[in-house]
């Protein structure tokens, strides 16, 4: 689940100018892809059939608003990342050096047992991985890292998307793999690669 240790001053000021509607809809779509869903479930439920009931009473949105303002504040104070729930992370295919023309650049991501590893450029694949590897050596000179799966691919932002596509180096059971880990922690995933642009 991705977390995020401080809340931005975007943040609070887009929950601040939202609608009701709006903030209820992306506060269900950011916890339906966590596993504590289910903990919420019946009360973003509860909130829609009141907002659907409310007609011209204010007070009643206004008091569902406030609920739900309040459960984003307290997520966000637990360390949660709120606005990745507009951003999608896309798992697409191969593509080879033409993916260049396409507006796509090279990346290696590195998943390792604490955290994911990345390093885009210009370089070929191989030579990303090896000035990865480097990297992650010098920083964890007192101590083992273990690595458990390395991905060579290639990415691309469109929108709130996030596309990642297999390069020729990348095998297929290791992207098979990667798409496995994409579904079942996307925000983890966009969280930890938000740098790529």
């Amino acid at each position: 689940m991705e977390k995020k240790k401080n809340h931005s001053l975007r943040d609070l000021l887009s929950d601040r100018f939202s609608g009701t509607w709006r903030l209820l809809s992306e506060t269900s779509l950011f916890l339906s892809r966590t596993p504590v869903f289910s903990h919420y479930e019946n009360q973003l439920r509860i909130w829609r059939r009141d907002l659907q009931s409310a007609g011209n009473r204010g007070d009643i949105a206004r008091h569902v608003r406030n609920e739900i303002t309040e459960l984003r504040r307290s997520l966000r104070l637990q360390g949660y990342d709120l606005s990745l729930a507009r951003q999608n992370l896309i798992i697409d295919g191969f593509r080879n050096d033409t993916a260049l023309g396409d507006g796509f650049r090279r990346v290696v991501i590195f998943f390792a047992e604490d955290d994911i590893y990345w390093l885009a450029g210009e370089d070929n694949h191989i030579t990303l991985a090896d000035f990865l590897e480097r990297q992650i050596e010098s920083a964890w000179r007192r101590r083992s890292l273990t690595i458990r799966s390395k991905h060579y691919l290639w990415y691309r932002r469109r929108g709130d998307d996030l596309i990642l596509s297999g390069s020729d180096t990348e095998t297929k059971e290791d992207f098979k793999r990667l798409k496995a880990m994409g579904e079942a922690n996307s925000l983890v995933i966009l969280a930890r690669l938000r740098g790529l642009q």
